[in-house]
């Protein structure tokens, strides 16, 4: 994001390893200096109390970070309502509207929705579906979800919550920076364990988890 400070430097081709890996680096007055915590850096503002946002973890490589997705629903008075997502792929974003509309009984026929990611990251795995489900429904019904909680999970057409991987190390990030309760996937962690004070919120489905959230 060019009206930020810090820039994220990616690899588009790595002979001797991954080219998923991210560094993340602050512009200052004497060059760029590395930023040890992207996590923070990425959480830095986040509005507390207010409703249409939600935390995500994706993996970057290795490395687990964490990005606050905001989503807005605005009435419309055109036939057409318009659709926006910055920093997530807009197909995706239509099918996640889609699967609220359908399995979680939310209705956005004659509504404006816009998504960004904030922080300048551009989210493309599957793990951050259901973060962005929770801000969009939140955004829908103006109900904020709990500061503390984040969403880890990929959202089926039908609905359903599948497993990620990587789940361990998301939730040791979560655990680091403070969040005390995260909504994850019924299916595939009956087996996992929670960093103490981290509270695993198991979710089959699209409702289950705006009843849990909401």
């Amino acid at each position: 994001d060019k009206t930020l400070p810090y820039r994220v430097l990616r690899a588009v081709k790595n002979r001797y390893g991954s080219k998923n890996e991210i560094g993340m680096f602050d512009m200052t007055g004497r060059g760029l200096a590395q930023i040890e915590n992207p996590s923070q850096v990425m959480l830095e503002g986040r509005p507390i109390g207010i409703s249409g946002t939600c935390v995500a973890c994706v993996m970057e490589g290795t490395r687990p970070v964490l990005s606050e997705i905001q989503a807005l629903a605005a009435k419309t008075s055109f036939p057409s309502p318009r659709r926006t997502a910055s920093g997530f792929d807009y197909n995706r974003m239509y099918l996640l509207l889609a699967v609220l509309e359908k399995r979680g009984g939310l209705r956005f026929g004659s509504a404006d929705v816009y998504l960004n990611v904030i922080g300048g990251l551009r989210l493309d795995e599957p793990a951050a579906d259901l973060a962005i489900a929770i801000a969009v429904a939140s955004a829908a019904l103006d109900k904020p979800a709990p500061d503390t909680l984040a969403a880890i999970g990929e959202v089926g057409l039908t609905g359903e919550i599948r497993a990620v991987n990587q789940l361990n190390q998301r939730l040791s990030e979560l655990h680091r920076l403070g969040f005390t309760r995260c909504l994850i996937p019924r299916s595939g962690t009956q087996s996992l364990h929670a960093p103490e004070g981290l509270e695993l919120l198991r979710v089959r489905n699209i409702r289950e988890a705006m009843a849990v959230a909401l």
